[in-house]
């Protein structure tokens, strides 16, 4: 029998302060770029731009050097574009009217981590693009209300998933939220859904408590919930090609009322 109550990472009240502060840098680096999301600029732009933002706060790209199955990622941003639900490779691609964009990104400060993901509008989107960052951000904000001590996993993942699945679209299953602090991840993973008995063991039901860092982040796609990798062995997409969005916060779970870390101002 797998032990849930021990996968979960704990944070001391300074650790929590440190978190913090990484995730005020990750917010602003949000807050500051959203400016640059315009037809026409390239996604190379925007990691740069972001980069050295992140630098002049004192803070570095938790995701640049970051290294999966011995590919190293080597940039600041994950920047994912209609079809391309997560980590989106930055390049010389220009934004065009009427896209959507994630803009995926990460800190490392003082030893802590934030990280912290918001689908932007290219210009004027279509009516049920828009619907589709409505309704991930609602599901986003659902799933943050069941963090609360004493609540678990589950309850976080069936909020989104319920929610979602009532607008008529469909979440990721391959990919998860995690917790985080002095990792960029970290345990308990944190899907978006509740998964089925095989799978419960690898996405245990951990009981959140006070001090848990954690990094929710609903991925949810148009049409079908099935995805795949690029050949760059980093940018996944909807198999389907419909497009996909992607938010996500760091939270704290404080009592019956979580704290987002990550607000952007």
């Amino acid at each position: 029998m797998i032990e849930t109550e021990s996968l979960s990472v704990v944070n001391t009240a300074d650790d929590i302060k440190k978190i913090e502060k990484a995730c005020r840098v990750v917010a602003d680096t949000l807050s500051h770029i959203r400016q640059y999301v315009n037809p026409g600029v390239t996604t190379r732009e925007l990691d740069a731009i972001a980069e050295d933002y992140i630098r002049t706060q004192g803070g570095e790209p938790a995701f640049k050097g970051y290294v999966v199955d011995h590919r190293e990622f080597p940039f600041t941003l994950c920047v994912s574009i209609d079809e391309e639900v997560v980590h989106g490779m930055p390049g010389t691609r220009m934004l065009k009217e009427g896209q959507i964009v994630s803009l995926d990104c990460g800190v490392r400060l003082d030893g802590f981590f934030g990280d912290s993901a918001y689908t932007f509008a290219v210009g004027n989107i279509s009516s049920e693009k828009k619907r589709l960052l409505d309704a991930t951000k609602e599901a986003l904000r659902l799933g943050i209300e069941q963090a609360v001590d004493g609540n678990r996993i589950y309850d976080v993942a069936r909020a989104v998933q319920t929610s979602i699945e009532k607008q008529g679209f469909s979440v990721v299953r391959e990919l998860v939220g995690h917790g985080i602090g002095r990792e960029l991840h970290e345990e308990p993973p944190i899907p978006n859904f509740v998964p089925g008995l095989l799978n419960r063991s690898r996405y245990p039901n951990v009981k959140l408590k006070n001090g848990m860092a954690l990094a929710i982040e609903p991925m949810v796609n148009m049409g079908l919930f099935q995805v795949h990798t690029a050949a760059d062995g980093w940018t996944v997409y909807t198999a389907d090609g419909k497009p996909s969005a992607h938010f996500e916060h760091t939270v704290v779970v404080d009592g019956n009322k979580p704290r987002i870390l990550t607000m952007m101002e």
